[in-house]
Order: C-alpha cells, then structure tokens, then sequence
C-alpha cells in the first residue's frame, strides 16, 4: 500500500507523521486490499485556527473512501477521521463478506445433485407440434408484435439457420 501524506499550508512535524502512518498500518486488519491511501492536512483558513484532515482511501474493487474531519487540535482531527474510517471499512468488510456464493458444498451431504434423479421422477410433457411450426421472417415479425408477455422468437431463416427476433426497448427489433 502507498501512502502519501501532506500538509498544505500546515508544517508536519515527524511525530505528526510517524502517527498517521501507524493509524494507516492499523486499517490493514479489515482485509480489503488498500491499494493506497491520501492523507492531506491544511490549515482551515476560515477560523485562522484549527486544522482539516482529509483522508481517500483507494480499495482493490475500485471503491474510494473520502473522509473529512475538523478539529482545534491535528492529532484528534486525524484520530477522528481515522476513527471514521475504520467504521465505514468494517461497514464494507461486512458486506463483502455476508456476499458468499453458495457451493454445492455448502448445501450439505443431504444435498442431491439434479444428475441423481432417477428416470421415473421425471416428467416428460408433450407438446403440440402444429403450435410451433418453423417460423420464416415475416412472420416472426408478425407473431413478436402480437406478443404482450415473450421478448424473443426462435426461428429459421431463408437459409435454414436457426436466429433470435427480440424486441429492443425502442420499440425496433433486433436479429440475432
């Protein structure tokens, strides 16, 4: 993790740093790949006194983290904003890790793959062949306009190719 520290219109001293650095180090124990951190000091010149620690922190998965705390006094603006910011990764840390993609291991040994049924508990339904008679193209034109609840039609072209009419959100039809 890169770590940049500056201080605009604000003289760091060593202490100042060596602080920041290790509150940085203390964020690695959320396990989110910090790629690097920004962490910029200036003195508020509205109050002619205090100080404003910002804080952008760039994650693996392209998420930034922008903190923004003022205080009187530099090292409870920094522990401030750090604080803030251990909350919103631990916020993050949490999601990341409530979304898991379920396994076939994770279902159990009761678990059954579909492969395992047996053949009489499949149901084979027959349909009419006359309802779905190849189509050419004008005609499924024809049947996608009439259509209210299907997006797409399966059907032959002049070459005998098999292509996919569907309807785009324009209104116009697209041709697979």
């Amino acid at each position: 993790m890169s770590k940049n520290i500056v201080g605009r219109h604000f003289e760091l001293s060593d202490s100042i740093r060596e602080h920041i650095s290790e509150s940085i180090d203390a964020l690695d124990k959320y396990n989110l790949n910090i790629i690097s951190s920004n962490t910029i000091i200036s003195a508020n010149n509205k109050n002619k006194e205090g100080v404003s620690v910002e804080l952008v922190l760039n994650l693996k998965d392209k998420n930034t983290i922008v903190i923004t705390q003022s205080n009187k006094d530099v090292y409870t603006a920094t522990d401030m904003a750090f604080e803030r910011a251990k909350k919103a990764l631990r916020r993050h840390a949490d999601k990341v890790k409530d979304h898991k993609v379920m396994s076939f291991k994770d279902l159990g040994e009761e678990a059954e793959a579909v492969l395992d049924l047996e053949p009489e508990e499949v149901e084979i339904v027959p349909m009419d062949l006359e309802l779905h008679k190849p189509l050419d193209f004008e005609e499924a034109i024809e049947a996608l306009k009439a259509e209210k609840k299907r997006q797409f039609i399966v059907f032959n072209d002049h070459d005998g190719l098999m292509r996919v009419m569907y309807k785009r959100a324009d209104g116009k039809f697209g041709l697979y």
